[in-house]
């Protein structure tokens, strides 16, 4: 799909910035720092700065603490080995209501995890020890006074004691609320959310909130409050966005449960980065209430809340308390035979130029998977070709852009920018930001540069808004009700920080508009 001229020269901007960019923080790990580099404590992102030679030493103190370890340093977090950190937040409840272990070691576990570990991979941004111990004493105390059996306490408390991390994008009371955004760096809950009331109903222990992307808008959790997240098993890889926080810290074991959100991959992601587990349910069974940003027009038919956990059996439990009256909609308490299950198989869309192509290991472990299923369940799993997959990110942006059927015009990135602030200019926070002088990161401003200048023409919208509808009834034939589609979550494991930037490359081909909101 041609772009015009000025799209053209927008494309070569942006990409020219982010190499730039990328070869700034290469060439501070080198400089002897005559000229060095200024970076805030605050964010990842590094600007150009001169500094006169005597406080070249200063200056050099200040980098350092913004760039990757060096080689030579611990790359991962260490693993756990307090065996309650080896148990499902299913295990635990059971083991709390039998009394088998007191809720209060269970929590100072966790909080002692989160100690040693948070330093490392600054996935907690705010937290709430003092209150969630408390929290642990009164459990213990209703347990000790409790007299009823435990098939009642499971079915009134299925959590009861568990301890849970929340996303910060949503309400947690007495917690931030920002979303990443400077401009709401006061904002403080004075409510829980919906999902988070009814975790707490269930008797789960919140212990803080986690990081993610300013405005939950691109997959390098990173912001200009809380800084950047890293990967548990590799401290120079990304987390995933946006809800990379939440997955840096299940992955970490300083976590059992969480909560995220999920667009365009804001679940998903971080869950295959992390190594746990994460679900988007279907639209409109787990309420969204009490997030920002909040979807408005179209894109609440995408935005889903949804469960991430470190372990395969709580995602069932957890999503029955979140979705609270609406479960019933899942047909979750019907048995499912899985030798009656339609397996299919899809290793990649076809490749292009344009996307890079899935890693040889990811093939490799999704051939496994298939040998293993055909295996186990004697069945057989069918390769197909999904001939416009090739185009989703396209499809996507068109449907996250579209109009509501009553007219209704989504949310302008930048008008989010400017929330409880002056209006913002993205073409002015770029000028800002070479000087090291925005409040903004680097993503969110291609972003609102992006939604102003690359946009699809009518004829573009209209034929991918086409292929939006052939691919949904295609998928749809395909699996029925009973069918699972095996596809690799992304093409190549967590990659290094500040590498996502590398996707600039692809818009010559696919531009964006304000769908990146929430990936």
């Amino acid at each position: 799909m041609a772009l015009s001229r000025a799209q053209r020269c927008l494309v070569l901007l942006l990409r020219f910035l982010s190499r730039v960019h990328l070869a700034l923080i290469g060439l501070a790990s080198r400089a002897p720092f005559p000229v060095a580099f200024f970076a805030s404590s605050s964010s990842p992102s590094l600007s150009l700065s001169l500094f006169p030679s005597g406080k070249a030493a200063a200056a050099a103190a200040v980098v350092a603490a913004a760039l990757p370890a060096p080689r030579d340093a611990a790359r991962a977090v260490p693993p756990p080995e307090h065996p309650l950190l080896l148990l499902s937040a299913t295990e635990l409840a059971r083991r709390i209501r039998r009394r088998k272990v007191t809720c209060v070691d269970v929590i100072e576990t966790y909080i002692a995890r989160i100690r040693q570990v948070n330093p490392l991979i600054n996935a907690v941004v705010k937290d709430r020890f003092e209150a969630a111990l408390q929290e642990a004493h009164q459990v213990d105390q209703l347990l000790s006074e409790c007299h009823d059996d435990e098939e009642a306490l499971e079915e009134k408390f299925p959590f009861l004691g568990v301890p849970v991390t929340i996303k910060e994008a949503f309400e947690l009371h007495g917690l931030p609320n920002t979303s990443g955004l400077v401009n709401r760096r006061n904002i403080v809950s004075k409510s829980d959310a919906m999902v988070v009331s009814r975790l707490k109903q269930a008797g789960a222990i919140p212990l803080g909130v986690t990081n993610c992307s300013e405005l939950c808008m691109w997959f390098e959790s990173s912001n200009r409050i809380y800084g950047r997240s890293n990967n548990p098993y590799d401290l120079q890889c990304i987390v995933g966005g946006s809800s990379g926080g939440e997955g840096s810290i299940l992955g970490a074991a300083g976590s059992v449960i969480g909560v995220g959100s999920d667009v365009g991959g804001s679940i998903r992601m971080p869950a295959f980065f992390n190594g746990i587990f994460g679900h988007k349910p279907t639209t409109g069974v787990v309420p969204n209430d009490g997030q920002f940003p909040t979807a408005v027009g179209i894109r609440r038919n995408f935005l889903c809340t949804g469960p991430m956990c470190r372990y395969a059996e709580d995602l069932e439990p957890m999503l029955r308390v979140m979705a609270g009256p609406n479960v019933s909609k899942l047909k979750l308490n019907e048995e499912v035979s899985l030798g009656d299950i339609k397996f299919y198989s899809m290793e990649h869309d076809g490749g292009s130029i344009f996307v890079s192509p899935v890693d040889k290991e990811l093939l490799q472990a999704h051939r496994k998977v298939v040998k293993r299923l055909e295996t186990d369940l004697a069945t057989q799993v069918q390769n197909v070709t999904i001939h416009d997959m090739k185009y989703s990110l396209q499809i996507w942006s068109v449907m996250m852009s579209a109009k509501t059927s009553d007219g209704q015009e989504t949310q302008a990135f930048t008008d989010l920018l400017g929330d409880h602030g002056k209006p913002v200019w993205p073409s002015w926070e770029l000028l800002k930001w070479l000087l090291g002088m925005s409040p903004h990161t680097l993503p969110a401003i291609a972003l609102g540069i992006g939604e102003k200048f690359l946009k699809y023409t009518p004829k573009q919208n209209a034929r991918l808004a086409n292929k939006a509808q052939k691919l949904q009834a295609e998928m749809v034939n395909l699996l029925g009700d009973d069918g699972v589609l095996l596809y690799p979550s992304h093409p190549v494991v967590a990659p290094k920080h500040h590498t996502p930037w590398q996707c600039l490359s692809i818009l010559p081909t696919q531009p964006s508009s304000t769908s990146w909101v929430y990936p």
